[in-house]
């Protein structure tokens, strides 16, 4: 991890907002231009992988419709609001300085991630426009494919002249993250994205400070005075739209009251997709399932599993997700104004939908282009980590002379 010792964002940092936006714009159409090679180098990544299971090797496929979408993220990344030298608060102090309150980078940020390598450019993406260096270990299963789209990064830096040691890529093996999550001489912040061992093993032996993107187990609430139909569609597309995204619905509570006609109907959407079915003993009167247990609850399936509960109330369904839950995302369906507004206030998640899928909990959908990662810590970034959330700041104090 030499390379660690001479990452620093001064060459980007060097750079004035037109230029950033274009060297992301220049990443982009390196990456569609070398399309045909990184589609190439995934196949030979899901073919020396072929045991993985059908969640993963979903998030590891990039084929030509998802580089063009990661191209159009980039851009739109490379397009958003500048967001480094911006005067957050100004004024006089009784001395007589001025004080401005101005934001800065975080510095250098190390990534950890698992599958997905769209990630390397998006995060690329991301520190550039906002000044950081970033260090990226990407999952041995992806290396291929990281390593063709790592090329179209560094070929960018070269046609602007630009020294690219703000951006490494490590390949490195998972026993020697124990040393990177150490190294706190050269790292600012650590984000893990990955399951719940790699973040648990970050955040037990880190000395560097960590950003988790932990598990995302989320809820979804059907009240008594829910539109069927539209709990419906929410409950599908929260499971099966994606189901090995960390923002899909792991369990959905159902009102006792509303059980027996909704529950064939919601059985039925999921059987389109072969979703097994775990679920409460009250549930198993109604529809075909496995029984659920604490285990169940607690687990993130990443598949087409899904937990299913009958609940009492409103209260019962908050008290559910406030022992089960991971702080990710969590939804209620209601045409009724308080329950909604309960559920919105009382639930502490990341991010707290009404009438609404979990699926939106993501930076592209936020606007934010992409995200580094979905925080479910509640000190500096919660929920999607975009570009404001990569930044901190300083105070700048000017005077003429004063002395305390």
């Amino acid at each position: 991890m030499e390379s660690l010792k001479n990452l620093r964002n001064s060459s980007i940092l060097n750079l004035n907002a037109t230029t950033r936006c274009d060297l992301i714009i220049k990443i982009a159409q390196k990456i569609s231009q070398n399309s045909n090679k990184i589609i190439k180098a995934n196949l030979l990544d899901l073919e020396q992988n072929a045991n993985l299971s059908s969640s993963i090797k979903d998030r590891l496929l990039l084929d030509e419709k998802r580089i063009n979408s990661l191209s159009q993220s980039l851009e739109e990344i490379a397009n958003l609001p500048e967001v480094l030298g911006i005067v957050h608060k100004g004024w006089i102090a009784k001395s007589g300085i001025k004080i401005q309150k101005i934001s800065v980078p975080i510095g250098n940020i190390a990534v950890i991630y698992e599958s997905r390598p769209n990630i390397t450019a998006e995060i690329a993406a991301l520190c550039i426009k906002s000044g950081n260096a970033c260090a990226l270990k990407g999952g041995k299963e992806a290396k291929n494919t990281n390593l063709a789209i790592m090329k179209c990064i560094k070929d960018a830096f070269r046609e602007f002249n630009i020294n690219c040691d703000c951006i490494v890529y490590l390949d490195i093996s998972r026993d020697e993250i124990v040393n990177l999550v150490k190294m706190d001489k050269y790292l600012d912040l650590i984000v893990p994205r990955g399951g719940s061992n790699l973040i648990k093993f970050v955040c037990e032996n880190a000395t560097v400070p960590v950003l988790k993107h932990d598990k995302g187990i989320c809820h979804i609430f059907v009240d008594k005075d829910a539109d069927l139909n539209k709990a419906l569609d929410i409950c599908i597309n929260a499971k099966c739209s994606r189901p090995s995204t960390c923002n899909t619905a792991e369990t959905i509570l159902i009102h006792k009251n509303i059980a027996k006609e909704f529950l064939p109907n919601l059985k039925a959407g999921l059987d389109k997709f072969n979703t097994q079915i775990f679920g409460c003993e009250n549930t198993a009167k109604f529809i075909p399932c496995e029984i659920a247990n604490d285990e169940n609850f607690a687990t993130e399936y990443l598949d087409y599993k899904l937990n299913i509960k009958i609940v009492a109330d409103l209260d019962e369904a908050i008290w559910h997700i406030g022992k089960f839950g991971s702080g990710h995302s969590e939804a209620v369906v209601s045409e009724n104004y308080s329950v909604c507004e309960k559920f919105l206030s009382q639930i502490d998640s990341s991010c707290v939908f009404a009438n609404t899928s979990t699926r939106f909990n993501d930076g592209g959908e936020f606007g934010f282009g992409a995200e580094i990662g979905i925080s479910t810590n509640k000190l500096h970034a919660r929920g999607p980590v975009g570009l404001a959330e990569l930044t901190t700041y300083k105070y700048i104090i000017r005077g003429n002379g004063q002395i305390r």
